[in-house]
């Protein structure tokens, strides 16, 4: 059966070569020795003999693995980890093509790579991708801790409405002649209040929850009202008031909706801040840009954004405010880094200022790159 010779650029890339049949390991180059530390003198080592190298919980994996591939004749590609004889563990990749004579099934042939580096590269950054969502999870549970006065307004405004049209039924019903079309009123009042109460807990309950990010078709125009729901009361604490300008028949986005309250949570609550002494009008506006895409804006009449600042503060720990984190806007532009889009800021010709993101619509996120469809 053919062999692959060992080469400069095997030796460069960290990557041997080996051929194998039925009976086991015929041929392994001089890399693939090198790789898990044995001795090229000794040969090729036996089935038995490779598996005591495998890492205890990839054995099985391995041994089955080869059963398979005698017995399908298929290429195949996948990784295992091995322990050396000098008690280091590496991350070798297998890749193995058939080898036939006319109809006759001969074995394999195929590579290993060392790819211990790649596996150590890819876990951190899965450590880092864990990391970030953690930390804008704590992000979204303190801004909440800071607005439970403010969400315990929102609640309790359904709640007590909901108290006043029952005893309004009850009173209809007790009456010499009940009044049964008033008494079906208040009820139907009950239901739309429970459920305002209900939709208020199940955006915390998503706020506070954590889970990793899920992607789904999504309304922007919903979110905002959505957020716009959650953050009035905190809004009037201040003596600001929230205005919507919002594009109609805006296209759907492909988004994790959880992060996107949470972005917005966080630019509307700074606008709101910056408004704090002086009240004011929060705006926020959805429209698409000249490119079409979904552009959200808040805009503030707050005491502004110096020229100098406008990329300085989305830093991690940069912040302006006495008891502020400097995360919040680092978080939201990760976010919406990870949706495609952009996060900005600028100074509003008058007071206050402007942040700005946009979102490519669900349409434009599967058109395939070159094929304009």
């Amino acid at each position: 059966m053919g062999q692959f010779k060992g080469n400069e650029g095997h030796r460069f890339a960290h990557m041997g070569s080996w051929s194998f049949n039925a009976a086991g390991f015929d041929y392994w180059s001089s890399e693939l020795f090198q790789i898990h530390g044995l001795d090229p003198n000794d040969g090729p080592p036996a089935v038995e003999g490779y598996l005591n190298l495998v890492y205890p919980e990839d054995r099985q994996f391995i041994r089955e693995g080869m059963q398979r591939m005698l017995a399908g004749h298929h290429g195949f590609d996948f990784t295992n980890r091995i322990v050396r004889p000098d008690g280091k563990i590496r991350h070798v990749r297998w890749v193995g093509v058939p080898v036939t004579n006319g109809v006759v099934f001969e074995g394999f042939v195929g590579t290993g790579i060392d790819v211990t580096e790649q596996e150590q590269l890819e876990r951190e950054r899965e450590r880092l991708l864990q990391l970030e969502a953690d930390l804008a999870h704590i992000d979204r549970v303190s801004t909440l801790g800071e607005l439970a006065a403010s969400l315990s307004h929102e609640l309790k405004q359904p709640i007590a409405a909901t108290v006043t049209n029952a005893k309004t039924s009850i009173r209809w019903l007790k009456r010499d002649q009940p009044n049964l079309e008033e008494a079906c009123e208040a009820a139907e009042r009950i239901v739309e209040d429970g459920k305002r109460a209900a939709d208020i807990i199940d955006r915390l309950r998503s706020l506070y929850k954590k889970s990793p990010p899920k992607r789904e078709l999504a309304e922007m125009n919903e979110i905002i009202g959505e957020m716009v729901v959650l953050l009035r009361g905190e809004a009037n604490r201040s003596g600001v008031s929230i205005r919507t300008d919002l594009a109609a028949d805006l296209p759907n986005i492909s988004a994790d909706r959880v992060q996107l309250q949470q972005v917005l949570m966080n630019l509307m609550l700074n606008g709101i801040e910056a408004m704090k002494e002086t009240g004011g009008v929060l705006t926020v506006k959805s429209e698409l840009d000249q490119d079409g895409r979904v552009l959200i804006s808040v805009r503030d009449a707050g005491v502004g954004l110096p020229a100098e600042m406008t990329d300085q503060i989305f830093s991690s720990f940069f912040t302006t405010k006495p008891h502020g984190s400097g995360m919040g806007l680092a978080i939201s532009r990760s976010i919406i880094d990870s949706h495609g889009g952009r996060l900005w800021a600028t100074a509003n010709d008058g007071r206050g200022a402007t942040f700005h993101f946009t979102l490519p619509t669900a349409a434009q996120e599967v058109k395939v790159p070159g094929t304009g469809t």
